[in-house]
């Protein structure tokens, strides 16, 4: 009976908490392992999630997925503690969906910076991409074009190319402008850029270095981190030749700076190893982490003072937009909308006339 009256009083001490929000970590760990949803390749977080076992004993299951990992945390709530994801619009659907919760960690906000973490904790950047101009070495003269409002300049008529206007990466470019400049500017500067397309918005980033190789265009829209991997391409070498025909410039730099994107990482709310993923996030903010998994795709570390890749480093330092993600995510959805509007994709040779 003295048993059953200890029980009792546990558990009623545990509604008790649970009723003020105060997190019992007992309560929440299933033991020492972590559910792990990844959009991030095996290649990128294998040898780093093998050494957080190593440091802390916690065996990491990871399930990786290049998309339904949503549709996967609503159909099995409590199957995965975290997630990594590749992108900021990953992470603002997970957040829109109420799928997350926030964390509050010390270590996580002394590690990343606030423009690059949610401000309720929802999400935390983990590794930072610049979304910047690929411009042939031979045609583009330098300083002949320094930002994103420069595309839309009469001298660069059928000069462009870019993949998709719908694609997640250039969505988060054009709700970056919408936040800095409003949406009827940025209606106009869709319409500007559209009319000095070179072709159909089509391919990926590697694409828009090999048309800029091949004279179809002169500038591209692409992500930093394809530069490093097509200039270490042993495979596809040819990919080397795009890589030594262009060099990247960083728009923006005298004012707001160039638009970034990140990786990053998240809790679910229904985590059932709930201590044990947030250990996991922090250390994916470390010196180790940060190196590694920025290094092995030519990314930024977002912690400062951890190294940046050497082939990165030789691209030249820039200054990135500090306007904060969770801001330009607000603005995705009209962004969306803009680009349905000026039927962008819809690319016709008249268009440039």
């Amino acid at each position: 009976m003295k048993r059953i009256g200890l029980l009792l009083l546990y558990s009623l001490s545990l509604l008790v908490s649970s009723e003020r929000g105060v997190l019992n970590p007992g309560v929440a760990e299933a033991g020492g392992e972590v559910n792990l949803y990844s959009y991030r390749q095996p290649f990128l977080i294998n040898p780093i999630l093998r050494k957080f076992t190593q440091n802390t004993g916690i065996k990491v299951n990871v399930m990786f997925a290049d998309k339904g990992i949503l549709e996967k945390i609503k159909a099995t709530p409590g199957a995965a503690d975290a997630v990594l994801t590749s992108d900021i619009a990953s992470l603002n659907n997970l957040t829109e969906a109420r799928v997350l919760q926030p964390v509050k960690s010390t270590t996580l906000e002394k590690n990343i910076p606030a423009p690059y973490r949610h401000p309720e904790g929802f999400w935390y950047g983990l590794t930072m991409r610049a979304r910047v101009l690929f411009v042939s070495k031979g045609r583009v003269k330098p300083g002949e074009v320094t930002s994103y409002e420069d595309l839309t300049k009469p001298r660069l008529r059928g000069r462009i190319c870019t993949r998709s206007g719908k694609h997640v990466y250039n969505i988060s470019l054009f709700a970056s402008i919408i936040a800095h400049k409003g949406e009827a500017f940025t209606r106009r500067w869709l319409k500007g850029l559209k009319a000095n397309l070179a072709r159909k918005p089509s391919g990926n980033d590697r694409a828009q270095a090999k048309a800029i190789y091949t004279g179809q265009c002169d500038i591209g829209i692409a992500n930093t981190y394809y530069m490093g991997k097509m200039q270490t391409n042993e495979k596809k070498a040819t990919q080397k030749k795009w890589a030594a025909s262009i060099r990247i410039v960083f728009p923006n730099q005298n004012d707001r700076g160039t638009h970034v994107n990140v990786s990053g990482g998240a809790i679910t709310k229904r985590a059932r190893n709930l201590v044990n993923a947030i250990k996991l996030l922090e250390f994916l903010s470390g010196d180790y982490a940060q190196k590694l998994y920025a290094g092995q795709n030519f990314e930024y570390p977002l912690k400062t003072g951890v190294a940046v890749h050497p082939l990165v480093k030789s691209w030249g330092e820039f200054k990135a937009d500090g306007i904060s993600l969770a801001t330009v995510a607000k603005h995705r959805k009209t962004a969306s909308k803009l680009v349905d509007l000026t039927d962008f994709n819809n690319f016709k040779k008249s268009s440039r006339n």
